[in-house]
């Protein structure tokens, strides 16, 4: 039952990260729109189809969610959705596709570092080896546009950390939040979040039309409303509900290098998008990163006496 566990998170954190690598393709699609009318649009919509999709329990979660509950929701809207999205949108715009999903290749080692310090954790100096392999890809991947003061991709690389540490509280958060909620599914949590994210994109009505242009064409919106609503039905609601499932399933270390996959299918996304091959500085960075997920991920499997030791029922000696 475990091992089917464990194998259905690792299928749904896969299939979570392939779709989620949509997102940094969006924002190249629709270059003329502001970031903020980015997020606006997406979240809107993922607030509309939340709405609809979780009216039928609708106070059957209101009579289960606490008061606490409500503000973990507002606060993983923020930094997992909304001040995420600008951020990233932001990167994608000023830096480009291959710098932003670069950075954002982090978040494996991030959150398994944050991970870590949970109780049974591995000691931090096996993580070691980890962390510099992906030092040394984050210093591949911005020699170039920190080599170049003033140049747009500065701000870009900035903007990339930035959604880096967001989505880090993010993913910390909602892991440990979903761990111990009662009575609420794991894609009720997600049109949960998706209804509240709703809510805070009313806000950002106001200042997506402050620095909306004018002259675009009917058919401009129309390829923004195709592009925001693909993007809010297919990594919100479909990609954060399998993300959602797997965090229910799998350790928060795990958790960390399913992220991985978010990476590189954006890498493989925003290649074909520009129709190129990776310079030898991105191929140096994916190389180092990858190799820092797999120094984590071996650092996390179990010794020999360790996972004997599970095996054994209680009480039984090893032998």
């Amino acid at each position: 039952m475990e091992v089917n566990k464990t194998r259905s998170g690792m299928a749904a954190g896969i299939v979570a990260g392939a779709l989620w690598g949509l997102v940094f393709l969006a924002p190249a699609l629709i270059p003329a729109f502001h970031p903020l009318e980015l997020a606006a649009g997406r979240y809107l919509a993922y607030g509309l189809i939340a709405a609809i999709l979780i009216a039928p329990a609708w106070m059957r979660l209101l009579r289960t969610l606490t008061w606490q509950d409500w503000r973990a929701l507002v606060w993983l809207s923020l930094t997992g959705n909304i001040v995420y999205y600008i951020l990233l949108a932001s990167a994608v715009q000023t830096g480009g596709v291959a710098l932003t999903s670069m950075v954002i290749g982090l978040l494996p080692v991030v959150v398994t570092l944050v991970g870590s310090r949970d109780q049974h954790a591995v000691p931090l100096r096996r993580l070691l080896p980890s962390l510099l392999l992906s030092a040394g890809g984050l210093l591949c991947i911005s020699w170039q546009p920190l080599s170049h003061p003033g140049h747009g991709s500065v701000i870009g690389l900035l903007c990339a950390i930035a959604a880096l540490l967001s989505w880090t509280v993010y993913a910390v958060s909602n892991s440990r939040w979903l761990g111990q909620l009662r009575g609420v599914s794991a894609q009720e949590w997600n049109l949960l979040t998706g209804l509240v994210t709703g809510a805070g994109a009313l806000l950002l009505l106001i200042p997506a039309l402050g620095v909306a242009t004018s002259g675009r064409s009917s058919s401009a919106w129309l390829v923004f409303a195709g592009v925001v609503s693909g993007v809010a039905i297919l990594c919100s609601v479909v990609g954060n509900g399998l993300w959602n499932y797997a965090s229910r399933v799998l350790p928060l270390a795990m958790m960390g290098q399913m992220i991985v996959f978010e990476f590189l299918f954006a890498l493989l996304y925003g290649y074909i998008w520009e129709q190129r091959w990776p310079t030898v500085a991105e191929c140096a960075a994916m190389s180092l990163l990858v190799a820092g997920v797999v120094s984590c991920a071996l650092a996390h499997r179990p010794s020999q006496k360790t996972a004997l030791k599970r095996t054994q029922p209680d009480g039984m000696p090893s032998g």
